[in-house]
C-alpha cells in the first residue's frame, strides 16, 4: 500500500497529510478495538492530521468522540510527534477570557498540551472585533498552545480582513480555510473571491466532500448531515444514480470518485473525511490513484454535470 504525500499548510511550519481524519459522529459509533486498529493503520499510511473538536455545548447532548480519541492514541501507542491535532474554537463561546478557556478544555479532553492547528467555527456574531480574534490567537501561539490557525466556512471578505489585520500587526494570519467542497458544492472554493485568497498563500481543507454520505449512495439514513447552503440537497440526491454510473465506468466507487475530485483543487492542502472501519479508510485513501489515472482536468470535466450549487450560492461565501 502506498504512503500518501504531505503538503504545507499555508505559509506555516506545518505539513499535513493529503488526507485528514475527522471525528464527528464517528468513534462513538465504533467498536473501540476496531477504532484503535484503524488509527494505527492511518498513521502507517501517512495520515498525520486528525480533526478532533469538542462537538457539544450548553443545551446540546453530550459528545465524547474527542475523549475516545485520546484513549485510542494511548492504546495505539502513538508518540505525540507522530500526529497533528486540529481542534475547533467556537465563536459562540468567545468572551472576556478569549479562546483560552475553551481551548484548555479541548486539550484536557484529548489529553495533550497543545493543538497544532485550530479552526475557528462559523462567523455568526456581529459583535466581535476581528482584530481581537487575531491578537488573541497570536497570544495562544506565543504561549505554545497552538502552532497555526484557520477558519471554517467564513466569507472571502472576512478572511481577507483577517489577513490584512495580521499583516498590520506583524503576526501570523489564517493559514487554511475549511470549506464544503465536493462535485456538488464547488462555487465557493472554485470562485473568484477565494481565488484571490489562494494566491496570497491561504490553503484549502476540503470538508463534507461526500455530503454526509449521500454522494456515496447513503441516501436513506439517520446520520446527522451538515447545513444545506443553496437548498440543493434534493438535487444532489437526484444526481446520485448518474454519479454512481460514472464511478462504475471509471472502475471505482462513488465515494472514491467524490474524494478524488477534491484533490484536483490547486490550493488544496488536505481533504477531511470520516471513516468508521479500516476497509473504508483504505478505500478512501486509495482515491488518489484515480487522479493519477484519469488526470485532474479530465476528472473535473467529467463531474461537471453534478455541480449542483452553480449559481445557487454566492461565491463570496457565507
Amino acid at each position: 500500500m502506498s504512503t500518501i504525500p504531505h503538503r504545507r499548510i499555508g505559509t506555516s511550519e506545518l505539513h499535513t497529510s493529503l488526507f485528514s481524519l475527522g471525528s464527528w459522529h464517528t468513534y462513538d459509533r465504533m467498536d473501540f478495538a476496531d477504532a484503535v486498529t484503524m488509527l494505527r493503520e492511518a498513521i502507517d499510511r501517512g495520515v498525520n492530521l486528525f480533526d478532533v473538536g469538542v462537538y457539544t455545548g450548553p443545551g446540546m447532548p453530550p459528545a465524547f468522540t474527542d475523549v475516545i480519541f485520546s484513549a485510542m492514541v494511548r492504546a495505539a501507542g502513538l508518540r505525540r510527534d507522530e500526529w497533528l491535532l486540529s481542534s475547533k474554537l467556537w465563536l459562540e463561546a468567545y468572551g472576556p477570557g478569549g479562546f483560552r478557556p475553551q481551548l484548555e478544555q479541548a486539550l484536557m479532553r484529548v489529553g495533550v498540551e497543545h493543538a497544532d492547528l485550530v479552526i475557528l467555527g462559523d462567523l455568526r456574531r456581529d459583535d466581535l472585533e476581528l482584530r481581537d480574534l487575531v491578537l488573541d490567537l497570536d497570544s495562544l501561539h506565543r504561549a505554545g498552545l497552538i502552532r497555526a490557525w484557520g477558519v471554517n466556512n467564513w466569507s472571502a471578505t472576512s478572511i481577507q480582513q483577517l489577513i490584512d489585520i495580521a499583516a498590520a500587526e506583524g503576526v501570523a494570519g489564517p493559514q487554511i480555510a475549511q470549506l464544503k467542497y465536493s462535485v456538488a458544492r464547488r462555487s465557493i472554493p472554485d470562485g473568484e473571491p477565494f481565488a484571490r485568497l489562494w494566491q496570497q498563500g491561504l490553503t484549502l481543507q476540503a470538508s463534507d466532500c461526500l455530503e454526509g454520505g449521500v454522494l456515496a449512495g447513503k441516501i436513506a439514513g439517520d446520520r446527522q448531515i451538515g447545513r444545506d447552503p443553496g437548498d440543493i440537497r434534493q438535487r444532489i440526491i437526484d444526481d446520485v444514480p448518474a454519479f454512481t454510473r460514472l464511478a462504475d465506468d471509471l472502475g471505482t466507487t462513488p465515494a472514491q470518485l467524490g474524494i478524488a475530485f477534491t484533490l484536483t483543487h490547486p490550493a488544496l492542502a488536505t481533504t477531511l473525511f470520516g471513516a468508521s472501519s479500516s476497509t473504508q479508510l483504505h478505500a478512501n485513501l486509495d482515491a488518489a490513484e484515480i487522479v493519477d489515472r484519469v488526470g485532474a482536468e479530465q476528472l473535473r470535466s467529467m463531474v461537471t454535470p453534478f455541480w449542483a450549487d452553480r449559481d445557487a450560492v454566492d461565491p463570496e461565501g457565507p
